[in-house]
C-alpha cells in the first residue's frame, strides 16, 4: 500500500475526499490516503507542499498558478471544481459599513500573501475601479484570525467563501456585504514536480478514484444532510451550494489557464506570462 499525504481546506468542497477515505475507496487502488486540513488555505498549503509536508493539495486555481509563476516546483494535475467560487465580502456585524463602496480605502484582512483572500482582494478592487496598488493588507492566518482582526479593528473587511462563512453571519458575528465570483474554475489538484515525476502511476490511480466519486456523488439522496452535518451548516444552504457547484474530472484548459495568467499579469501579481506547458 502506497501512502499519499493530501491537504485541503476544511470546507464542503472537499467532502468527496472524506467520503472516499471513509469508504476505503482509495485502498482498493493500493493507496493509503492521509488527509490534513489546512485552515490557512492555499498559501499555507503551498508552503506545506514545497516543504514536503504533503504530496498533493487541493488549491485555488489562481493561487496555484501564481505559485508556479513564482518558481515554486508544482504541477497542476487537473481541475477539481469546475464552477466559480463565490467569495463573500465581510465586515464586523457592528460595523457601519453597508456597501462595497464604503470599503474603498479600508484595510483588508487576508490569511497569507498569495492566498485566495489576498488575490481576490485585487480582483475585487479592479472590478470596482479602485487603485489596487493602494490596497493595505493585514495578515491574520485563517478564518478565526480574520474574525478577530475585525473585532479588534486591525482590519476592516475580508473575503472568504460564502457558504463557509454564512454560519457566522447567521450567528450575528459578521455582516455580509456582497459576493465576488471567480471568473474561472475555482479549485485544482496540485502536486510537487518531484512527487509527480516519481509517482505518475500512483497519481493516476488517485485521480481515477476521486473522479469516480465526484462524477456520481450528486446522486446521493442524503448528500446535503451529510455535508451539512460534517461542516456545521444548514441543509438548505448546502442545497443552494450544490445547485451552483459542479466538480470536474477534466484537465485545466489552456483558455482557462490563460484567463487566470493574464489577470495575474495585468494586476502586477506576477512578472510575466507563463507557458501552458509549464503547469
Amino acid at each position: 500500500m502506497d501512502t499519499i499525504r493530501i491537504g485541503g481546506v476544511p470546507e464542503h468542497f472537499n467532502y468527496p475526499w472524506k467520503l472516499g477515505i471513509k469508504n476505503n475507496l482509495f485502498n482498493v487502488e493500493g493507496i493509503q490516503l492521509n488527509w490534513k486540513d489546512f485552515h490557512g488555505g492555499t498559501g499555507e498549503m503551498s508552503q506545506a507542499l514545497e516543504e514536503n509536508q504533503i504530496d498533493v493539495a487541493i488549491m485555488l486555481t489562481e493561487g496555484s498558478i501564481k505559485q508556479i509563476a513564482d518558481q515554486k516546483p508544482f504541477k497542476i494535475l487537473q481541475k477539481y471544481v469546475e464552477t466559480p467560487l463565490f467569495w463573500g465580502i465581510y465586515v464586523n456585524a457592528q460595523s457601519n459599513k453597508n456597501s462595497i463602496e464604503d470599503l474603498k480605502n479600508d484595510k483588508v484582512g487576508i490569511s497569507r500573501y498569495g492566498s485566495g483572500s489576498h488575490l481576490m482582494a485585487y480582483i475585487n478592487a479592479k472590478n470596482q475601479d479602485w487603485n489596487y496598488e493602494d490596497l493595505q493588507f493585514i495578515v491574520a492566518s485563517n478564518l478565526e484570525g480574520l474574525q478577530n482582526s475585525l473585532a479588534n479593528h486591525t482590519s476592516d473587511y475580508f473575503m472568504w467563501e460564502h457558504f463557509t462563512t454564512k454560519p457566522l453571519v447567521d450567528q450575528g458575528e459578521l455582516k455580509h456585504i456582497q459576493d465576488v465570483p471567480t471568473p474561472w474554475p475555482c479549485f485544482v489538484i496540485v502536486t510537487s514536480s518531484k512527487f509527480h515525476d516519481k509517482n505518475k502511476t500512483l497519481l493516476n490511480n488517485l485521480l481515477k478514484v476521486i473522479n469516480q466519486i465526484t462524477s456520481t456523488i450528486k446522486m446521493k439522496e442524503s448528500l446535503a444532510l451529510e455535508i451539512a452535518t460534517s461542516y456545521n451548516q444548514q441543509v438548505e444552504d448546502v442545497k443552494k451550494w450544490l445547485a451552483q457547484t459542479e466538480w470536474s474530472q477534466n484537465q485545466l484548459k489552456e483558455s482557462e489557464f490563460k484567463r487566470v495568467n493574464n489577470e495575474l499579469v495585468n494586476l502586477n501579481l506576477i512578472d510575466s506570462k507563463l507557458s501552458y506547458r509549464n503547469i
